[in-house]
């Protein structure tokens, strides 16, 4: 119980690997549409659940978003809207 009583800390990653999650995230998410499903559900099933089955092997899309850790494409989706949230209220 003592260990939530701390705040832990989490390490950014460098901007050559922000740069490899878009690309990722881009191509999977242009695979998936162009087979006709919805992008954003099938990755919510990939993220949430760990199974590559939720993604397309078109256009070797399963293959590269194997290539990074789900938490790294979590962190690229958080990062880019969150940025954009807060541009909208400036």
């Amino acid at each position: 119980m003592d260990k939530f009583n701390h705040t832990m800390k989490f390490n950014v990653r460098t901007e050559e690997e922000v740069n490899e999650a878009q690309l990722v995230l881009k191509e999977v998410y242009e695979a998936l549409k162009q087979k006709g499903y919805n992008p954003i559900n099938q990755l919510v099933g990939y993220l949430l659940s760990g199974d590559p089955a939720y993604i397309t092997s078109y256009n070797n899309a399963r293959s590269t978003i194997l290539k990074l850790e789900r938490d790294d494409l979590l962190e690229e989706m958080v990062r880019v809207y969150l940025a954009g949230k807060l541009e909208k209220e400036r």
